[in-house]
């Protein structure tokens, strides 16, 4: 699919994020833990388990072991669960959990890429109960995420679409082909060697706050790496930056693009990296 802008015909293009440690501070999924057990859907228990899960997700990142191992505990974990009463903790708690540790980096770059006329896609691991609130308070065009199982308004405890490793690449491609992305003149950013399918995905991928084994494939692969290290309030950021909302944003750049066509012309061609 082509995007037409002053008589001149582009492919469209989209920049790819992973969520946990790229653009939040934490594990989604994770970070929910302490007012799922307010609510009582978790004990005691549970809620320290999941605290050393995030720890050790923090210091060290995750492998494949221990993410399958942590997909089945978490997946066992909301057999029983109330959907719509899940929906409403996440709605309830978002802004005061996930707002905070959104990393200002990762907020600035999502805003270069809007401005560049790129769709901007979410893409993690986590349950799309979780995900897709915290994609719409991003502003992300799209999301992929992980889904649940549900029967009669319950979690059953079962996968349907597990969004992780080649998956995540293999849900890339199937949304590219659906929105007409050039891939290869998209852009990618994870902090996970488990992701290296994703990067592989497209031609401009990112190493963001990468683990050691992403670290050393950047390296070997002179893929750029990237350290988001300034959470920061949502909210606060834009207020403090007087950045309109995104509809206006995307407004101001539509009619920049018909001012000054030459110049959109040459960085369509030229497709420099947003960050180096």
């Amino acid at each position: 699919m082509l995007v037409l802008v002053e008589n001149h015909l582009f492919p469209r293009t989209a920049a790819f994020f992973d969520l946990d440690k790229t653009v939040i501070a934490k594990s989604s999924t994770l970070a929910f833990s302490r007012s799922f057990y307010q609510v009582g859907l978790i004990n005691r228990r549970a809620v320290l388990r999941t605290a050393y899960a995030q720890f050790v997700y923090l210091v060290g990142g995750a492998d494949h072991d221990q993410m399958e191992g942590m997909r089945k505990y978490l997946s066992e974990l909301c057999r029983g669960w109330n959907v719509q009463q899940v929906r409403e903790i996440v709605a309830e708690t978002l802004h005061d959990l996930i707002d905070p540790i959104i990393y200002d980096e990762a907020a600035s770059l999502i805003e270069e890429h809007h401005l560049a006329g790129r769709d901007v896609v979410i893409v993690s691991a986590s349950g799309a109960e979780v995900v897709e609130p915290i994609g719409e308070m991003l502003g992300a065009d799209h999301v992929i995420a992980t889904r649940m199982i549900a029967k009669d308004g319950q979690y059953t405890g079962e996968i349907e679409h597990y969004v992780y490793g080649p998956a995540k690449a293999e849900a890339i491609a199937s949304l590219a082909e659906s929105e007409g992305y050039d891939l290869e003149r998209c852009f990618a950013y994870s902090d996970s060697v488990t992701d290296i399918p994703m990067l592989e995905a497209v031609g401009h991928p990112y190493a963001v706050n990468p683990d050691r084994a992403l670290r050393r494939e950047a390296v070997a692969r002179e893929w750029p790496v990237l350290t988001f290290n300034r959470p920061v309030r949502l909210h606060q950021r834009i207020g403090s930056l007087s950045m309109p909302p995104r509809p206006v944003l995307a407004m101001a750049a539509v009619g920049a693009a018909a001012a000054t066509a030459g110049l959109v012309w040459y960085a369509a061609r030229r497709r420099r990296p947003v960050l180096s």
